[in-house]
């Protein structure tokens, strides 16, 4: 019977159709060494693409409900790429579990980055078919969770203003506004200076080339300035009792 036991605990899920995770390990170059009729993990790949984006798609915008559609779309571009594909791949042992080709695994078919990627894929694909979107869900949320542990530091989302609203939303939810205080220079090399204030104080300046340069810099004055003041705010630790 073919059913991979130490891949499906890696992968977290154990199929009820073995001949789906059959599919999904099998290689296109299968196919052209036993004819074009042989079906190959390709159309589960493409599925499986699409399930794992719509998760993860899913899991960002309930995650991060200050950012808007390109810091979000940056954020899912850095969790799923080839290479990041490939490692996940890798760390189910979907290598040789693969089913391949005499040809291709002469030339180390197995533990190619775009065979173990697409395999990933197609192995999710198949977790979808064999048991419904929560349980292709429940899959990838799991390979996924360290992942996810790295996007909580949003500056890599280069969204200082949605970074500091949603850390003022711990506090009121009254959201920060920005105000254009000064211009300066030529028409052709214009310098503006902003403010960002909540709750009726100002928090921060920022200068730039345009408002929205200016603005950000602002939110990342403010960042910079409020992350200081609960550093300071955070009581020391108990000194321990010199009676004991």
């Amino acid at each position: 019977m073919f059913d991979h036991e130490e891949l499906q605990e890696k992968l977290g899920y154990r199929f009820r159709d073995p001949q789906l995770l059959k599919l999904a390990l099998t290689h296109p170059s299968v196919a052209h060494e036993q004819g074009a009729s042989t079906q190959t993990n390709q159309r589960l790949e493409f599925l499986g693409d699409a399930v794992l984006q719509l998760v993860l798609t899913r899991e960002l915008y309930c995650k991060y409900p200050a950012y808007e559609e390109g810091p979000l779309t940056k954020a899912r571009a850095k969790l799923v790429n080839r290479r990041t594909l490939a490692e996940y791949g890798r760390k189910v042992g979907i290598g040789k579990a693969l089913i391949v080709s005499r040809g291709e695994e002469l030339h180390g078919g197995r533990e190619r980055p775009s065979a173990l990627a697409d395999a990933f894929e197609a192995l999710l694909g198949a977790v979808f078919l064999d048991g419904g979107f929560d349980a292709a869900s429940t899959v990838i949320l799991q390979q996924f969770a360290s992942a996810f542990g790295t996007l909580s530091v949003i500056p890599m989302l280069e969204n200082p203003k949605g970074e500091l609203q949603e850390l003022l939303q711990a506090r009121s939810t009254e959201a920060p506004s920005y105000r254009v205080v000064s211009t300066s220079g030529p028409d052709h090399d214009r310098v503006f200076e902003c403010t960002v204030h909540h709750g009726g104080v100002e928090l921060a300046r920022g200068r730039g080339k345009s408002k929205k340069t200016a603005e950000s810099a602002a939110a990342m004055a403010a960042l910079a300035r409020l992350r200081e003041e609960q550093k300071s705010e955070t009581p020391p630790e108990a000194a321990p009792d010199a009676a004991s």
